[in-house]
């Protein structure tokens, strides 16, 4: 397993690994139409691309035998609308993070994990947020190993399929 950041050259492989992973993961939920708008909208190679350049986003990758195996995209200072009060003054999103399904419990997940925890420390942020499918109760349970908590329920948009969505976070 090698760890590292994303680069602008890798958002070529990190868009259709993106939605591979996400379709493994839900696509069963949506309407074809559905799935496709927010890939359109939130899963292109320019969207990474952008992402990957931005000062304010880190996108870290676990690659085996050269290919993407998982990856965690998190924003500074940036948290959900829903965020009740009190608000954490710096926070940082984990906005995504994702191992297809052949390679859970393989440690991916728990190693960009603790990257998003160090690099949230870094940024100096004081909370961790996340959003978790209301339905995803082995990722739950995974953000709850360490330590998150659930602080609001919120929407999920997936093209005009709404998702309930439960707000976690993580006070650093």
């Amino acid at each position: 397993m090698v760890l590292r950041p994303a680069s602008v050259s890798d958002a070529a492989k990190l868009a259709p690994f993106a939605r591979a992973a996400f379709d493994a993961a839900f696509g069963h939920l949506y309407k074809p139409e559905d799935l496709q708008a927010f890939f359109d909208e939130w899963r292109t190679e320019e969207v990474y691309r952008k992402a990957i350049e931005r000062p304010d986003v880190a996108v870290q990758l676990v690659e085996t035998e050269g290919a993407i195996a998982a990856y965690c995209l998190l924003v500074r200072s940036s948290t959900f609308d829903e965020h009740p009060d009190p608000r954490p003054a710096n926070p940082a999103l984990v906005s995504q993070l994702y191992c297809l399904p052949a390679t859970t419990g393989k440690g991916y997940g728990a190693a960009l994990m603790d990257w998003a925890i160090d690099k949230a420390r870094e940024w100096q942020s004081d909370a961790l947020t996340l959003s978790v499918f209301s339905e995803n109760f082995g990722a739950q349970r995974f953000y709850q190993r360490y330590g998150f908590r659930h602080i609001a329920d919120i929407d999920f948009w997936v093209g005009e399929h709404r998702d309930d969505e439960f707000l976690y976070e993580l006070r650093l």
